[in-house]
């Protein structure tokens, strides 16, 4: 619905909804009592058979995902129904996604502990509480607690085989930096590789879409991206180094059970667009009518210093580019120097848009928006912009090096050798040919985006400038493989969290059923 609105279809399938949650609400509760779920999770201590979190580098939490997607089968008929135009269907889906939601909800805060887990539970398990702060499941006034408290989970050392036969093969000098970067870390009296749950993935198919997306719309989209952005175990960078082309199924080394091709774990790619670009369909849209604008920003220039996406809809492409500019010389005042942010997208004919503000980083920060006068030749600036970028690509400017295996050695080493895959390119709304562009009177903004008020944008050609925006050493923790004392020790986790518009899911919005 939210991108082609196709009114006949949701009418065609609508009864199908219907049998599918008279049929949880026949046979649900008997079924999960079968497989030894009991009603009140007195015994239940996570991952037992059924639905899960595949692929995790954690235990899964099985009862909660089940739970769930009960509810969201109840918010899908809600929805449907409401866009045909069925009233009565609307009020029963309603009503048994607000009875599952309850008994989560029930369930997730007896223990006391604001965690949002299990009775019994050790917050260990996945998914964990970004599932539940992205659908609405949590009580509003429960929301910030509980996003503190998500905080204070950390990583492990890993056991797999694949994985000790490597560091076994590694020379010791390469162990020893390895051990400096807190990629390898003791487990027992041997070196062990680790995941860890704020500088890489910990998460399986359904919880990495969670993860990124609560981060980086709860306000800690710095944190989204040091996961996306980790090196070592459990990260893009570890599938890269070792000459990965396509995703694999496991975030381990599998030589001989689990795919080198395949997109369970690539809920990045939904995300670096929506969000480390910042364009996506706006919640409640329907047939791609509005698109939301939210350009989010690293707090050091260290981790990324610009990005840019294209959401092709039906009505034509809507487009954002985002960049650092005036950056010093010397990267290490990258952590704190004021910087001048230039944004620019495109809304196209027919379309709308939405454009939302990050949070300043200083009072001293100031929002000036304007809209070209007349519109480019994006086709000839986005041609010209690939063939650069092909040539960049051909030059291989991309990933770095690889670890390759000696046989004559039987020792691992790091290749260094630059990739294709990996090559960094500038958006095409920054090509040069659009240097001569003619903009219209000055907006100030700063007034609307300080109170966190979007601004509607119609079809055309637009520039965001931020100035005076102010860089900032990204927060420690407690290492690779630890938690985040600065945010679970924290009273002020920003304003998102106790935002009362979003505390209840919207009937009308599809991004967050579920």
């Amino acid at each position: 619905m939210q991108h082609y609105a196709d009114i006949d279809l949701l009418t065609l399938s609508l009864a199908s909804h219907i049998r599918w949650i008279n049929f949880l609400d026949k046979y649900f509760d008997a079924g999960m009592l079968i497989k030894e779920y009991d009603t009140e999770l007195d015994n239940y201590r996570g991952q037992k058979s059924g639905l899960g979190d595949w692929l995790a580098m954690r235990s899964r939490d099985t009862f909660l995902t089940h739970t769930a997607f009960y509810m969201a089968a109840g918010r899908c008929v809600a929805y449907v129904a409401r866009k045909v135009g069925m009233k009565v269907e609307e009020e029963k889906g309603m009503a048994v996604a607000k009875k599952i939601q309850d008994r989560i909800v029930h369930l997730y805060l007896k223990n006391g502990k604001d965690n949002f887990d299990f009775p019994h539970g050790s917050a260990s398990h996945t998914p964990g509480p970004e599932m539940s702060l992205f659908a609405r499941i949590v009580p509003g006034q429960k929301r910030c607690v509980v996003l503190k408290n998500w905080f204070r989970r950390s990583g492990h050392t890993w056991p797999g085989e694949e994985e000790k036969r490597f560091l076994n093969a590694v020379s010791e000098e390469d162990i020893a930096v390895m051990a400096d970067t807190g990629e390898v870390t003791k487990r027992g009296k041997d070196w062990s590789l680790g995941w860890s749950q704020w500088q890489g993935f910990n998460e399986g198919i359904f919880a990495i879409r969670y993860a990124l997306k609560t981060l980086s719309d709860t306000g800690f989209h710095h944190i989204a991206l040091r996961k996306a952005s980790g090196f070592g175990m459990a990260t893009s960078e570890y599938m890269m180094r070792h000459n990965a082309t396509t995703m694999w199924e496991s975030w381990w080394r599998s030589e001989d059970l689990y795919s080198r091709n395949h997109p369970m774990l690539g809920a990045l790619a939904e995300w670096m667009p929506s969000s480390v670009a910042g364009v996506s369909h706006y919640p409640t849209t329907t047939g791609a009518r509005k698109m939301l604008f939210w350009p989010r920003f690293p707090k050091s220039a260290t981790t990324l210093d610009y990005a840019s996406a294209t959401q092709g809809t039906v009505r034509g492409d809507y487009s954002i580019a985002w960049r650092f500019e005036d950056l010093p010389a010397d990267k290490s005042q990258y952590n704190s120097a004021t910087v001048q942010i230039r944004v620019r997208f495109v809304v196209p004919p027919g379309g709308e848009g939405v454009a939302r503000s990050p949070i300043f980083t200083s009072s001293k920060t100031t929002a000036t928006l304007r809209q070209a006068t007349i519109n480019p030749d994006l086709v000839y600036a986005k041609s010209a912009a690939e063939k650069e970028c092909m040539m960049r690509r051909k030059a291989r400017k991309g990933f770095p090096y690889s670890w390759e295996y000696d046989r004559v050695k039987e020792q691992w080493y790091k290749h260094e050798s630059g990739k294709s895959i990996g090559t960094p390119c500038e958006s095409f709304l920054f090509h040069s040919s659009l240097g001569g562009m003619k903009w219209g009177i000055d907006r100030d903004i700063t007034s609307t985006f300080s109170q966190r008020t979007d601004v509607q944008v119609a079809p055309g050609f637009y520039e965001l400038i931020f100035t005076n925006w102010q860089l900032e050493k990204e927060v420690e923790g407690t290492g690779r493989i630890g938690n985040l004392p600065e945010y679970y020790n924290s009273d002020d986790l920003g304003p998102y969290c106790e935002d009362s518009s979003t505390f209840e899911w919207n009937i009308d919005d599809a991004t967050h059923i579920i």
